[in-house]
């Protein structure tokens, strides 16, 4: 898909160009708003539409209305009501007719601009949509094509349309800027072109331009080049697209299409013109984006792009209308509507044609989509019109709000008075309702601050025998609104006239202060601002003192949006009194007063070296070090410790079944042991007896004390040497500590030792010969005897 251009590619003034200008539908095209949500007692069934007027000639603006007769209609000219002239008449069926069309021209009078139709009837008043009305503008052609000559089978020229003697080709496309794009050259498309350029207003032909077809073209190498791009392109939904890319070169360049973000263009509604134009049918707001033209050299990664963007406006459109509703006197009333569009729309709600913002019973929440208005009286019984706009286009939706009424109902409280007794009381009096008084329950009294919104409204109850009360816990030097209903048991009256109080003023209360000391001469107050008092005329007075001393130095008057002040060059010694008091115009209050030493502070300052911030930082980062590794160090030990305690049990039991197995002595009688069996640890007889004969013998005194005896149950040990007995718990510290080389061990220590691992100890035996030594005659008896 290519084009060979006739002109210099990097110069595109000689296209043909068009100056903008919008089509033209027959007089007025009235768009009927299927499906519309409006109430049954007024609507309209046809709303006038953007239109472009040819100047001088008449120009007619639909619009049909249904409900209620008798209805009413009129016309507005950019909000202003259009009066009946023979310039403008509005016709029968309500579209209003424009005889003689005067487009702007200096500051004379112009007919172009924005028109509402306007119906009424007994029920209330609507407005259609608005309806922009341009002038159409005379063509001027800004660029005219000129002659080339083509030696490709290629070729483009400016052109908005062909002259009648040579028609329309399949081979011939042309392009809304107004390309005249040929594909296929032959001879017989040699000659003269024109651009003829046209709208409802006026035509225009461009200079002729001769195209000559030279034969076949030449094989010289030629760049992909972009000769039209697309241009960046504003269309409402439903509309067509026209993307254009023209491209040359040798040999032909290939032309694709892709979507900057990546996103597939898709195949639905896509077609393309001539050799690589896109166009896009029935766009939606889903195809804005930035598409990107591009120009490949075949089979190579040789490539020329150009992007435009198109934006797809979408017109406001409900996507939930208003309805119509009856609610009782006193209540409230609530409409919805929701919108859509590209951009979003912007809502606004009108009363009988009159904008209706916020304010008094009225709220408006949720981006203008939702209208309360609390306490409903007669005076709210009306048509209510939600307009979501765009720049895209309008539309509306109508509602009726229906104020029902009981039979009977007592009038409004009369003659409603507000008097200020203090700063937080005001007395509210009243008479009562001219007509129904006699079923009257009670009263109502409602109020809130003038400057809030009505949902922060709240009420107190009065009896029915009662015309007057006061209201207390009111803030001081503040504007009330009060109003009164009378309640019977069929209902509430419509609320009295509002009145208006303010409470009296009074001087402030002490503010609260706090002092920080920041050095040796500094003092820095704080304490929370009050606005409030600037509106009062007030603000707050600052005095301080040295101690020592009779008068103040003050006031510093501050402003009541302040909430911190510095005192500096203070006596670093002395002891400062501080006294803070605010004020408006009904005086001063009572002060707030501080205490504060310097002297403390200047001290620390003395003794403390200046501030060496990196090495602080560096000690501080030392010190977090320190910290974290000592923390790791104890919960290592910890675990340690545990281990060590859980393991240590487990060698406790193992050591004491060791013992046991170490110091009992070999199964079988005495006669057939082996001298040098029984030992400690591995040593028998005859090695204890070699350590004896190389070593020092064990002292006895030394056993004892690991092994400590007791004297024999039922009789006394006649000799000084105490029997050593085992340990209650196997003792296995005080084994441990026997060295290996040096134990020698008697017999019956090691019977005796057994004694609390395997049961009660057995009869001590005789002793003989060295005390320190077992004696092998036949008074050492084993502690179990062999089969």
């Amino acid at each position: 898909m290519t084009g060979m251009g006739c002109t210099d590619p990097e110069n595109l003034e000689d296209l043909c160009r068009l100056i903008p200008y919008s089509p033209l539908l027959l007089l007025s095209s009235p768009l009927p708003h299927a499906g519309l949500g409006h109430s049954a007692e007024l609507a309209f069934a046809v709303e006038p539409s953007d239109d472009v007027a040819v100047p001088g000639q008449p120009v007619v603006l639909g619009c049909r209305v249904e409900g209620t007769p008798p209805v009413r209609v009129t016309w507005r000219k950019n909000g202003v009501e259009l009066p009946e002239s023979t310039h403008s008449t509005v016709l029968a069926n309500g579209s209003l007719m424009i005889r003689h069309f005067l487009p702007e021209q200096g500051g004379s009078p112009s007919d172009e601009g924005d028109y509402e139709c306007v119906a009424q009837n007994r029920f209330g008043l609507v407005v259609s949509r608005k309806a922009r009305i341009q002038a159409a503008s005379k063509l001027e052609l800004q660029v005219h094509p000129s002659t080339c000559d083509d030696e490709t089978d290629t070729g483009t020229l400016p052109g908005a349309e062909l002259v009648a003697d040579r028609g329309p080709h399949r081979r011939y496309t042309l392009l809304p800027k107004g390309v005249l794009q040929i594909t296929g050259l032959q001879a017989e498309d040699s000659g003269v072109f024109h651009c003829v350029a046209s709208n409802i207003a006026s035509v225009r032909v461009s200079h002729g331009a001769r195209l000559t077809v030279s034969g076949s073209g030449s094989g010289a190498y030629k760049e992909p080049t972009i000769l039209v791009g697309p241009e960046n392109l504003t269309l409402t939904v439903h509309q067509t697209a026209v993307l254009e890319c023209v491209a040359t070169g040798n040999p032909r360049p290939i032309v694709s299409w892709s979507r900057l973000d990546g996103r597939p263009i898709g195949v639905e509604g896509i077609q393309v013109l001539g050799t690589g134009n896109l166009i896009i049918s029935d766009v939606t707001v889903q195809h804005s984006g930035v598409y990107v033209c591009a120009a490949n050299r075949p089979g190579t990664r040789v490539r020329r792009t150009a992007q435009g963007r198109l934006v797809v406006q979408a017109p406001a459109e409900f996507v939930q209308h208003p309805q119509s509703i009856s609610r009782p006197a006193g209540t409230t009333a609530m409409f919805t509507c929701q919108a859509q569009g590209e951009p979003p729309p912007h809502v606004t709600w009108l009363k009988n044609g009159q904008v209706l913002g916020p304010g008094g019973h009225v709220r408006l929440k949720n981006n203008n989509s939702t209208l309360t208005i609390s306490g409903i009286g007669p005076e709210d019984e009306a048509i209510y019109q939600c307009v979501a706009e765009n720049s895209a286009g309008s539309s509306q939706a109508s509602a009726r709000l229906t104020v029902l009424w009981a039979e009977g109902l007592p009038g409004p409280p009369l003659n409603v008075q507000a008097v200020s007794v203090s700063s937080t009381e005001v007395r509210v009096s009243w008479t009562e309702p001219l007509v129904n008084t006699k079923e009257i329950i009670g009263y109502v009294l409602h109020i809130r601050k003038a400057a809030d919104p009505p949902e922060l409204e709240y009420q107190e109850a009065v009896s029915k025998s009662t015309f007057q009360h006061l209201v207390s816990d009111l803030e001081p030097s503040t504007a009330y609104s009060f109003y009164i209903k009378a309640y019977t048991p069929r209902g509430a009256s419509s609320a009295s006239a509002p009145t208006l109080a303010s409470t009296l003023g009074e001087a402030p209360a002490p503010p609260p202060l706090s002092v920080r000391v920041l050095g040796s001469s500094t003092l820095q107050l704080l304490w929370e601002p009050w606005p409030r008092l600037a509106q009062h005329e007030g603000g707050f007075k600052l005095f301080y003192r040295p101690a020592s001393k009779t008068s103040f130095t003050g006031p510093i008057l501050l402003p009541g949006t302040v909430s911190s002040y510095n005192l500096s060059q203070l006596d670093p010694t002395a002891v400062y009194e501080v006294k803070l008091l605010a004020y408006n115009q009904h005086g001063e209050g009572n002060a707030t007063v501080r205490f504060v030493s310097l002297r403390g502070a200047s001290e620390r300052t003395a003794l403390s070296p200046p501030c060496d911030c990196r090495k602080e930082e560096a000690t501080s980062q030392t010190s977090t070090t320190g910290i974290v590794i000592g923390i790791h160090i104890g919960v290592t030990c910890i675990i340690f410790c545990v281990l060590f305690l859980l393991f240590g049990q487990r060698g406790r039991v193992l050591l004491c079944k060791d013992v046991e197995n170490q110091l009992s002595p070999p199964q079988g009688p005495r006669s057939q042991r082996d001298p040098g069996v029984l030992g400690l640890n591995g040593a028998g007889w005859g090695e204890l007896g070699q350590l004896g004969r190389d070593e020092k013998r064990v002292d006895v005194k030394e056993l004892e004390q690991l092994f400590p005896r007791a004297a024999a149950v039922g009789q006394p040990d006649p000799k000084p040497t105490p029997r050593p007995t085992a340990p209650a718990l196997c003792e296995e510290t005080q084994l441990s500590v026997l060295p290996l080389q040096r134990c020698g061990v008697l017999e019956e220590m090691a019977l005796e030792a057994k004694a609390p691992c395997a049961g009660p100890p057995a009869a001590p035996p005789a002793q003989d010969g060295d005390p320190g030594l077992l004696s092998e005659g036949p008074a050492a008896q084993p502690a179990h005897s062999g089969p």
